[in-house]
């Protein structure tokens, strides 16, 4: 395969020298830029191609997660953070994996080749988008034209995705992120890692849990019921 172009970006030289350092011991890596200025490296991610970001979280003028928020078509993202706690947050941005300093170069391994295997799954996604009302999705040695109404909710599986539809259920090798990309705001939203869920098949929200009018239960982050509540107009 092609060398993955990435970029590096933390505040701290030192911290950022240990990464570059480790990428460049991986092959089928290429270091194409390294940015201490969040700002810098937003400007240079609008107008250059890159595969996959290692970002600090903690940094002055914008954090790693607002970063990654602000970018229409993020990268892959591996985070990197002195603290655990962020860990949580970074996933529900979709970081691939999260690096907590000091960084060694085995767990650097580790998350280069867990984002090497998602960049490789995405490139071979069977989902189609052939207009804004319609995919074609690959399932059973066949492909099916599924209407975005029709779709309940949208579960990750490992390297496939379980699609739920009104009058039935289909398995295709995607990522949920690949997904996300087709299922937006306001009639889909991402509730967790692994579900996105369609907002008009709603039944009933009790606690964390939400019930879809299949009656299957899903239970929402904590940090997205509150945005949940909005799109919903709940006050």
């Amino acid at each position: 395969m092609e060398k993955l172009r990435c970029i590096v970006l933390d505040d701290e030289p030192i911290g950022r020298e240990i990464i570059e350092n480790f990428v460049k011991e991986i092959d089928f890596l290429e270091l194409v830029d390294s940015f201490e200025d969040p700002v810098k490296a937003i400007m240079f991610l609008e107008s250059n191609k890159v595969d996959l970001i290692f970002s600090d979280i903690q940094m002055p003028k914008i954090n790693g997660l607002d970063l990654v928020k602000s970018l229409e078509n993020p990268p892959v993202i591996i985070f990197i953070t002195a603290h655990r706690d962020f860990a949580l947050d970074g996933f529900e941005t979709g970081a691939t994996d999260y690096l907590v300093k000091p960084v060694r170069f085995d767990r650097f391994l580790k998350a280069v080749n867990k984002a090497k295997d998602y960049i490789n799954l995405k490139q071979k996604s069977t989902v189609h988008q052939v207009n804004s009302d319609r995919i074609f999705i690959k399932s059973d040695g066949k492909l099916t034209k599924i209407l975005l109404d029709e779709i309940l909710y949208v579960e990750a599986q490992g390297d496939y995705l379980k699609i739920v539809i009104q009058n039935g259920t289909y398995n295709t090798l995607a990522t949920l992120k690949s997904m996300d990309e087709v299922l937006t705001l306001p009639k889909f939203f991402r509730v967790q890692r692994s579900f996105i869920i369609n907002l008009e098949a709603i039944r009933s929200i009790s606690g964390n849990m939400v019930e879809l009018v299949n009656g299957k239960s899903i239970s929402i982050a904590l940090n997205k019921k509150e945005e949940l509540f909005q799109l919903l107009g709940i006050r």
